[in-house]
């Protein structure tokens, strides 16, 4: 069972990303974050397989950028996988140059990210992939 964790500042959007993966076999959502804070003190407590990560994420420049907080969730959980989500299509290179496993824009259709779901639900199949 892949463990996920939904960050976003936006409510709404974690109850779709709720719903849509919760559609899926294999995937349990395990909680959510609403801010950089909230995001590190659930991966630290939850442990998750896999992070949903808004890459505009409110307080991850307060907590020293994107690249470091990739860091510090790889700190708790050194296999974790994060899938960035943004709404900036252009922040797709620095989102996986920072680290990222995939990157989905938000204006993408929900098939984008399925693909980059089941594309992590493989790896964490297949541990020695990541």
């Amino acid at each position: 069972m892949l463990r996920v964790l939904l960050a976003d500042d936006q409510a709404w959007l974690r109850s779709a990303l709720r719903f849509l993966l919760e559609q899926e076999s294999g995937v349990e959502v395990i909680g959510e974050a609403g801010d950089a804070r909230a995001l590190l003190s659930r991966v630290e407590s939850a442990r998750p397989d896999l992070v949903l990560l808004d890459w505009e994420l409110p307080g991850m420049r307060a907590a020293g950028g994107e690249q470091e907080i990739l860091a510090a969730l790889h700190q708790f959980c050194p296999d974790l996988f994060v899938i960035v989500l943004s709404g900036r299509p252009e922040a797709s290179s620095s989102a996986l140059d920072a680290g990222a496993d995939f990157f989905v824009s938000k204006a993408d259709p929900p098939e984008s990210l399925l693909a980059a779901l089941r594309a992590v639900k493989q790896a964490f199949d297949e541990p020695a992939v990541h």
